[in-house]
C-alpha cells in the first residue's frame, strides 16, 4: 500500500540506503562536485545508520524498512525489458562506450546493483561511474502524496543517477505495479516542459511536506525551482489530488537547501524549526493556493501554521534559539528530524542546546542506544512510548549534511 497523509502519523513503511562503499571512494576536490560536504570514515558511518536502521525496524517491521539495494536487485530481475533500458540510458548519461552494455548487462543482478550505485567494477578498485553519496538521502528521490507518488528532479548533474534507479524501480518493481497509474514523473518532459522562457523543472523531495492530509507544502529554494512548483500545483489540481499547494519561499543557500532542514513537525502541536528563518520570517514568505482558485500569502511561516494549520502550534528552536547555537545546530540538522508516530521522532545527538529545547517544551531525550536496549527487553515500549525524542550517534553521519527526515523515503503511513 502506498498512502502518506501527514508527517507524523504512525510510519508503516520506508526506504533508506545504508551508506555503499562508493562513499569512501570521494577525495575532498570531489566532494563538492559529488554534492557532500565533507569526506567521512565509512566504516564508522556505515555503523551509525546501521544503528539508525534498527530504531526504524524496531518501529514498523524489519520487513517494512526497504533498501534500494534490495529493491533495485528485485526490479532488475522482474523486468529485463525496462533493465536493458535504464542501463542504455545510465551508459549515455556516463559517456561510455556502447561496449560497457553487455559487460553490465551479463553481471548477476546483486552485482549490477553493487556496480550502478558505488560505481565500483569489482574490488580491486576498478570502477565505471563516480559513487552516488547523496543516495542515502532517499527523502529527495520521490515523494508520497496521499496515494500518487511524484518521482523528482534533482537540480544537480550528480544526482542523476539516483534519479534513473528510482524511476527504474517504481517503474520494474512488482510492489509498485499497484501505483503504476498514480506516479507523477517530473522527468517527464511531455508532462512537466520547461517554461517558454527556458527555466527548467526541477524540484527535490527534501522541499516537500505532507503537512496535513489538504496541505502539500513545497520550498522554492537553492534546489526547487518556481517553474517546477506552478508545474506541479497545476497537475496536482487537474487530477483532484489535494485541495492546497502551499509554496515556501526560502532563501537561495547551502546553509537552508531544502525546507526541511528550517523546519519539521514532530506533532500535531509542535513544529523544531530555525527561528530566523521560520518564526520571524526573514528572507522568506509563505502563499497557499486553493483548487478553487484562492490565495493567501502569509509573511512568515509561523504565521501559515498558526493561521491555517493550528493556532495553538508550539515552536521549538535549534539552538534554543540563541546565536550562535542556532546556527550550528541548524547546520547539523537541528531541525530535520522523522516522526515514527506522534510525539515520536528521531534526531542527531550532537544538537545538544535543541534537544534542551525539546525538554523544555516537555519532550524526553532517549539516545538510541537506550531505546535499542529498552526494545529488547519489552518490545512493546513501541507502542507504549510518547513525547520522546531519540537521539542517534552521529560523528559521520552528520558531516554529509542530512538528518532522520532526510535519510527516510516514507510510502505508507497510518491513516486517521
Amino acid at each position: 500500500m502506498i498512502q502518506v497523509d501527514t508527517e507524523i502519523n504512525i510510519l508503516k513503511k520506508v526506504i533508506v540506503h545504508s551508506p555503499d562503499m562508493g562513499i569512501e571512494r570521494i577525495t575532498p576536490k570531489k566532494a563538492e562536485e559529488l554534492l557532500f560536504d565533507d569526506i567521512v570514515y565509512l566504516p564508522k558511518m556505515q555503523e551509525e545508520h546501521a544503528e539508525f536502521k534498527a530504531v526504524l525496524e524496531a518501529f514498523v517491521g524489519q520487513e517494512n524498512v526497504l533498501e534500494i539495494n534490495d529493491l533495485l536487485v528485485e526490479a532488475l530481475a522482474n523486468d529485463p525489458v525496462l533493465k536493458k533500458e535504464v542501463l542504455e540510458m545510465i551508459i549515455d548519461d556516463a559517456e561510455l562506450p556502447k561496449s560497457t552494455f553487455h559487460i553490465l548487462y551479463d553481471m548477476d543482478h546483486q552485482q549490477l546493483a553493487e556496480v550502478l550505485i558505488s560505481g565500483y567494477y569489482n574490488k580491486e578498485d576498478h570502477f565505471l561511474f563516480d559513487p552516488i553519496p547523496n543516495f542515502i538521502f532517499t527523502r529527495d528521490i520521490a515523494v508520497v502524496v496521499k496515494d500518487h507518488i511524484i518521482i523528482t528532479k534533482a537540480s544537480k548533474e550528480a544526482r542523476q543517477r539516483e534519479n534513473f534507479i528510482t524511476r527504474f524501480i517504481l517503474a520494474a518493481h512488482p510492489y509498485f505495479k499497484q501505483t503504476k497509474d498514480k506516479i507523477i514523473n517530473l522527468n517527464n518532459v511531455d508532462t512537466f516542459p520547461p517554461s517558454k522562457k527556458g527555466e527548467r523543472v526541477s524540484m527535490e523531495g527534501g522541499d516537500m511536506m505532507m503537512i496535513e492530509k489538504e496541505y502539500l507544502l513545497i520550498g522554492c529554494s537553492e534546489r526547487t525551482t518556481a517553474h517546477a512548483f506552478d508545474s506541479i500545483k497545476s497537475y496536482l489540481f487537474s487530477k483532484g489530488v489535494i485541495d492546497n499547494v502551499v509554496k515556501v519561499n526560502i532563501p537561495s543557500d547551502r546553509s537552508c537547501m531544502h525546507i526541511d532542514t528550517l523546519f519539521t513537525r514532530v506533532s500535531s502541536e509542535d513544529l523544531v524549526c530555525y527561528k530566523p528563518i521560520v518564526y520571524d520570517g526573514l528572507g522568506s514568505n509563505v502563499i497557499v493556493y486553493r483548487s478553487n482558485g484562492e490565495e493567501k500569502s502569509y509573511a512568515s511561516v509561523k504565521d501559515f501554521f498558526l493561521k491555517e494549520i493550528n493556532p495553538e502550534t508550539q515552536f521549538i528552536f535549534s539552538g534554543m534559539g540563541e546565536t550562535p547555537f542556532q546556527e550550528r545546530e541548524q547546520w547539523t540538522d537541528g531541525c530535520n528530524l522523522v516522526c515514527v508516530k506522534p510525539g515520536v521522532a528521531l534526531t542527531y545527538d550532537r544538537n545538544i542546546m535543541t534537544a534542551k529545547g525539546f525538554e523544555k517544551a516537555g519532550y524526553q531525550i532517549m539516545p538510541s542506544k537506550d531505546f535499542l536496549e529498552s526494545y529488547k527487553k519489552d518490545p512493546s515500549i513501541v507502542n507504549s512510548i510518547e513525547k520522546t525524542i531519540i537521539t542517534l550517534v552521529s560523528g559521520e553521519l552528520s558531516r554529509a549534511r542530512g538528518g532522520s527526515h532526510c535519510m527516510t523515503c516514507p510510502l505508507e503511513r497510518e491513516t486517521l
